[in-house]
């Protein structure tokens, strides 16, 4: 048996192919599988659960919940989704896990997260990680106003971001090394998977005089970014999506 790990997909409806893509592994692949991670960022925005209609969402969370009856699946907010609250997996039948959760992965301790906590040098991004991810006041404060205001937020934002990422040194936008090694001191963890970068990569270390490795998954714009771990190791699978 084996299980597969993705994210950053950012599905929007202005991306179909992206979606018919993730529908694809669900109808097809995700069926054979133990178990099914999802790391974050998942949709390129998400304004709340009773938004589905309104970004298009309603037939993707559909084909999830389908798998999910016949295989576990969990899934950790991004960045971009973490909004999402506990109508999402009811509607998408994936167990929302907190960021930075330890799994035991064909028994290896496995750290999995989005990624963005990893990122410390991008203050801007941290900023926003405190004063509105882990704030549940101003998330509380967000889902209260109506869907419209919610998603005029959302383009905004996601508008900035984009303006940002363009102006921004790449090397700030990764994750940082000391970030990466005192997660796996703290999760005292010699295996971590993330998101978030989209720089999909294997990146090995040396901690306290053993190995560790660090499994980055990519974004599905061009190619699909999946993960596949059984007893035998790790593996990464691309497929063409344009």
């Amino acid at each position: 048996m084996h299980s597969y790990f993705l994210s950053d997909l950012h599905l929007t409806p202005d991306q179909p192919h992206v979606s018919a893509a993730f529908s694809e592994f669900l109808n097809t692949q995700a069926a054979t599988a133990q178990s099914i991670y999802i790391l974050g960022d998942l949709f390129e925005y998400w304004v709340g659960d009773d938004a589905i209609n309104d970004i298009g969402a309603s037939d993707i969370l559909s084909a999830m919940r389908t798998v999910s009856k016949k295989v576990p699946c969990y899934f950790i907010a991004g960045n971009r989704d973490f909004l999402v609250g506990d109508d999402f997996s009811e509607l998408s039948g994936f167990k929302v896990l907190p960021d930075e959760t330890v799994i035991d992965l064909y028994g290896e301790p496995t750290l999995i997260l989005h990624g963005d906590s990893l990122c410390s040098d991008d203050l801007k991004h941290q900023q926003f990680r405190q004063n509105f991810v882990l704030n549940s006041m101003v998330c509380d404060l967000v889902l209260s106003q109506p869907i419209a205001e919610r998603l005029a937020l959302a383009q905004q934002a996601r508008s900035k971001s984009q303006a940002n990422n363009g102006s921004m040194n790449n090397n700030i936008m990764d994750v940082t090394e000391t970030a990466v090694i005192d997660a796996f001191k703290n999760h005292k963890v010699r295996c971590m998977i993330h998101g978030h970068t989209h720089r999909q990569n294997k990146h090995t270390y040396r901690i306290n005089e053993e190995s560790a490795t660090r499994y980055v998954l990519g974004d599905w714009h061009k190619t699909s970014s999946i993960l596949k771990a059984d007893k035998y190791g790790i593996t990464m699978e691309n497929i063409d999506i344009i």
